[in-house]
């Protein structure tokens, strides 16, 4: 069933937001409002009750209704901010999520040599591998992926955010790297269990089924990356992984029965267990 988002006749910005948040949420109306006037949310807001152009209310409602049927607004601006960078992003990747900063934060801290060789497995929209590159110019950052879309998105985000400082390769986990090691392997893999409702909520049925779950109880992904890692990882290197708020005790186990020392989970700011990582035996 479609929402409907009224627009007749909309006089001025504050009219059109107040129609807007009948179907969906104020602050999604607003910055959908803001990207269809080509405008920033602090000039929409500095300008309110100021005439919208017709074309403008237009492309707003179309856009309304896409949202209030649970398209993320990332896929309508085709943009999402990441470690401060603006990513492009399409329904071919994930949309980059703050939780996963935690991610790029413990690889920072994990890995202290200046030119260290280091793989973020299952790129998507290359938001980890480029958020190392910039922040380790010195590092040999590569990003793999098994979709061919998603690695076209990362490739752009690439260019235009670390040009020449990451290799992309295409490829399903390790067979993207097949006889390289690295000093650090990152992952967010999919790990949702296949039947998990939250897979059809808002949002997420949107977004690829395969970024989000390998099937199963959602920890194949997870096996295949604890148990082949060693063979990639230089001794003393490191896995970090990214994972769901309940998975943490798995994560600790597999790693700790594949001989990872250093085994720690990491909490995010919402207090869950977010990232597990261990030191290669």
């Amino acid at each position: 069933m479609h929402h409907r988002c009224p627009m007749v006749d909309p006089s001025d910005s504050i009219r059109l937001l107040s129609l807007a948040t009948r179907t969906i949420e104020r602050r999604d109306a607003e910055v959908l409002l803001a990207w269809c006037w080509r405008r920033t949310r602090t000039q929409l807001l500095a300008s309110a009750g100021e005439p919208v152009p017709p074309t403008v209310a237009a492309d707003f409602e179309r856009a309304c209704l896409q949202r209030a049927a649970g398209v993320p607004v990332a896929y309508l601006l085709g943009r999402r901010e990441f470690w401060s960078m603006d990513f492009v992003v399409s329904p071919a990747v994930l949309v980059p999520r703050p939780e996963t900063e935690l991610l790029v934060q413990r690889l920072l801290h994990l890995v202290t040599a200046p030119a260290a060789q280091v793989v973020d497995l299952g790129t998507g929209s290359g938001a980890i591998a480029i958020a190392l590159a910039t922040e380790r110019p010195n590092w040999h950052v590569t990003g793999t992926d098994a979709s061919p879309e998603a690695l076209a998105v990362a490739r752009e985000n690439g260019t235009r955010l670390a040009s020449g400082r990451v290799e992309w390769v295409l490829g399903n986990w390790f067979a993207a790297v097949e006889g390289r090691r690295f000093d650090a392997l990152g992952s967010n893999p999919p790990y949702i269990a296949a039947d998990d409702p939250v897979l059809e909520s808002d949002g997420l049925r949107h977004e690829p089924q395969r970024a989000l779950t390998p099937g199963g109880d959602g920890t194949s992904a997870f096996h295949t990356l604890i148990n082949e890692a060693p063979r990639h990882l230089r001794p003393g290197g490191w896995l970090a992984l990214e994972h769901g708020n309940t998975q943490g005790e798995t994560l600790r186990s597999l790693l700790v029965a594949r001989g990872f020392t250093h085994v720690t989970s990491h909490r995010d700011l919402a207090g869950h267990e977010r990232v597990t990582e261990g030191k290669a035996p």
